[in-house]
């Protein structure tokens, strides 16, 4: 048999690589560019909010078209996203549930195409006010965070998406100095390490970041040594955010408006504290609680919500150090800004406004890190929390 080869000229094989190379990028590039954005609310209190909102968000342009309420449920103050895009899992913000000293989660089916949710079951979350609600990296555990309750759970994902019982159960005991907010503990975030080696827990009672063994075979929690990373008494910690190295990590504190930089040992789960610097512009005087803390995708700055202030304080982070310097503060035109997200391709900042029941959008400058507002601005009742879904 005779085989033809056929020479083909090393240009055209460049042109056509390069093609090859463009189309795909191309494809990935438009499969990221729509996304859903789900708004969780607080819907008791006088507020007029009937559950989780959504819409339909386009990076490209920066057009926002309103979904309305996609699930009607109470008080779903935050809310997060499974790995696998196919559901959303949201804690119930309550102090009683079904006649126990509770709050609930909320497992939902996601309609990708619509952007609905199907209710596929709640469970109790063990703790009086769920504050705050993750997915383990594998997406088998969700982890929850009560707030009055003071403890942290961890929920497995059943495959149908629906929790089951709790695999663990850590409560916390201790005060902190303020006999007003910190009378005990008050657990008010749950992260995990980005190996999902370890859960960290912001507990605003005890100026502790505790740090948990995480076992993502079992679904266990137990104490590392040491167990927490103490901040400044009567900080309240609240929020956390890694760097994307993963060498350094930032607490936010609600009681005292600071940002504390931590450096991070990710073999041992040990944090040890660098820099603690204010969120609030030295002239500010008056009442403000922080809230929420991330981290720029690029890893060049960092972002923090103060609540009386009514801004968003921008850093901008030491790549070597991991510090901060202050880089600006800008108004969210609006009152309370209790939670921002930044959008997956880094270029826009979404400020929850909860008070005022507005989402303001404002562009981020790649090189600075500041914040410009786009004019943009969402009616959301009560808007609490910001999370996106890439749809395709």
């Amino acid at each position: 048999m005779i085989k033809t080869i056929l020479r083909v000229p090393r240009i055209v094989v460049l042109v056509l690589v390069g093609v090859l190379i463009a189309t795909c990028a191309t494809g990935t590039a438009a499969a990221k560019r729509q996304y859903i954005v789900y708004v969780g609310t607080y819907t008791e209190h006088g507020t007029n909010s009937k559950g989780i909102y959504a819409y339909r968000f386009d990076s490209e342009t920066v057009r926002l078209t309103p979904l309305g309420v996609v699930a009607e449920t109470v008080n779903p103050s935050f809310v997060a996203v499974h790995p696998n895009r196919r559901f959303l899992y949201a804690v119930n913000e309550v102090t009683n549930y079904k006649s126990q000293s509770s709050g609930a989660i909320s497992a939902f089916a996601i309609d990708r195409a619509t952007g609905k949710l199907t209710l596929l079951n709640e469970v109790p979350s063990r703790g009086a006010d769920p504050c705050y609600v993750t997915l383990d990296k594998t997406g088998k555990y969700v982890l929850v965070a009560n707030y009055t309750g003071g403890n942290v759970a961890v929920f497995p994902v059943l495959d149908d998406g629906r929790l089951g019982d709790a695999s663990a159960f850590v409560q916390h005991s201790g005060h902190g100095p303020d006999p007003e907010r910190q009378e005990g503990p008050h657990a008010h975030s749950i992260d995990l390490s980005p190996d999902n080696h370890y859960a960290l827990v912001d507990d605003l009672g005890l100026d502790e970041l505790l740090v948990y063994h995480f076992d993502s075979a079992k679904g266990s929690l137990t104490p590392n040594d040491p167990k927490f990373a103490k901040l400044k008494d009567g900080a309240g910690p609240r929020h956390f955010a890694f760097h994307p190295n993963g060498k350094f990590a930032y607490v936010i504190s609600e009681l005292q408006s600071t940002v504390t930089v931590f450096t991070y040992d990710a073999a041992k789960g040990v944090l040890q504290s660098l820099q603690t610097i204010s969120t609030l512009p030295k002239e500010f005087s008056g009442h403000n609680d922080d809230a929420e803390v991330q981290v720029h995708p690029s890893g060049r700055f960092l972002y923090a919500s103060n609540r009386g202030h009514d801004s968003i304080a921008v850093f901008a982070i030491d790549e070597h150090k991991g510090t901060l310097t202050v880089v600006q503060d800008v108004p969210t035109q609006g009152k309370t800004p209790r939670n921002f997200e930044i959008d997956p391709t880094g270029s826009l900042l979404f400020a929850a406004n909860q008070e005022s029941n507005s989402i303001v959008v404002f562009r981020i400058d790649a090189k600075s890190g500041k914040l410009t507002p786009t004019g943009q601005v969402l009616d959301v009742p009560a808007p609490v929390c910001v999370k996106f879904l890439a749809i395709e």
